[in-house]
This record gives C-alpha cells, structure tokens and sequence, in this order.
C-alpha cells in the first residue's frame, strides 16, 4: 500500500482515538495520542496536552460539564514528518441553562498539526473551528429564558455552547476560529507553514499569524 496513504490512515484513526479515549474515560491512552508538546485549544480550556488530558478526567469524574463528541467528514495533507488534519466534528454539552435542562449541539471542524516522531504520529496542537450551534431543551415543553446580552457577547458559531460553560462557572474563550474571518484565515496560513516544514510549535506560528 502506498505510504502516503498509510500515514493517511494512521491519522484518521488518531482523530478517532482521541474521540474515544476522551468521552469513555480512558485516560492512560487519551494521553498517548499527544507528543509530549502537545497543545489543545477549547471554549472552556487552554493547555498542554497533559493539563487538557487532567481538565478532562476531572470534569468527567465530577459529572460536570458532561461533553460528547462525533467525528464526521475528514481529509489530510501530509508532507514528510508534518501533517495537517481537518475532520467534521460534533460537540454535544448537556446542562442546566437558567434552570431548563438542555443539550448544547456545536458542529464545526478539528484543524490539528501533527507529527510523526520515533514512527508515531501524534497530536502536536488541536484547534477546533466553531461553526454553528443550537439549543434543543430536554423537555420540549419547556424553554430557557436567556440573557440576550450575554448570548451576543460570543461569536456565533459557538454562543449557546459559551452561554451553557459560562453558566457553569467556566471562563470561555471569545475568539475562537469560525466559518469565515481573519482568525480562521491565519489558522490556514499557520497549517501552510507546518506543511512547509516550519520548526516553531504551531501555536506560535498561529499567534504570529493573527498578530498581521
């Protein structure tokens, strides 16, 4: 089988993987899909893989901010040791929004840098793209009765779900990639960058692309 495609294959399973791993609890191997300079990027959290991997294992133990995800559609770019990986995602949060129970449906895309290291592929930094999200209450009869102000205070690819996670007390990112927009457009640059070879961790090379 050509190589190429192996390295294809590897990667799509490793999308898979972390799903997994994350929403079933298994942490020793959640861990393992990062290299150890790791990076993830959420609404509610930003960190080191090994910081991501204890926030997540925390919050699942606790029953708190219960997140569940659905990989989709995926495609990848692969140059030598680096790779670039986009996969359609799903994020489900269940939670009480002033007092109505609802689940938070986010989709959007996983826009990660990779790379192979000793023969292994890892996650070197995981950015998600938020691009639309809705809420459905778990009692169709019933309807929350949401501060308008504080809804269009976030984006709209992702303002219900930042709505629910600041109501639980998390303090969320309001800059995060979307559809379309400079900061989606200097994500794009900084994967063109990673394909090119570039040594800086992704997250400086993406920091750096917003900054023009």
């Amino acid at each position: 089988m050509d190589e190429t495609l192996l390295d294809k294959l590897a990667i799509r399973q490793l999308t898979d993987d972390w799903i997994m791993f994350s929403d079933s609890g298994l942490w020793e191997e959640f861990a393992k899909v990062w290299h150890d300079d790791g990076w993830m990027m959420a609404t509610w959290t930003q960190g080191s893989a090994d910081y991501f991997v204890g926030m997540r294992k925390t919050s699942f133990e606790k029953g708190v901010a219960p997140i569940l995800h659905f990989n989709g559609a995926h495609t990848s770019q692969v140059a030598g040791d680096h790779a670039i990986a986009m996969t359609k995602m799903e994020i489900l949060q269940r939670g009480p929004i002033e007092g109505v129970q609802c689940d938070v449906i986010c989709l959007g895309r996983f826009y990660d840098f990779l790379a192979r290291r000793d023969g292994r592929w890892g996650f070197v930094h995981r950015q998600p793209i938020y691009e639309k999200d809705w809420i459905t209450p778990c009692n169709p009869g019933e309807t929350p009765q949401m501060d308008k102000a504080l809804l269009e205070s976030f984006p709209m690819g992702y303002r219900n779900l930042a709505y629910l996670q600041t109501k639980q007390g998390f303090k969320v990112k309001p800059n995060m990639p979307g559809l379309k927009g400079p900061d989606v457009e200097a994500l794009y640059r900084a994967g063109k960058a990673w394909l090119a070879g570039a040594t800086e961790h992704p997250k400086d090379i993406y920091t750096a692309e917003l900054a023009k």
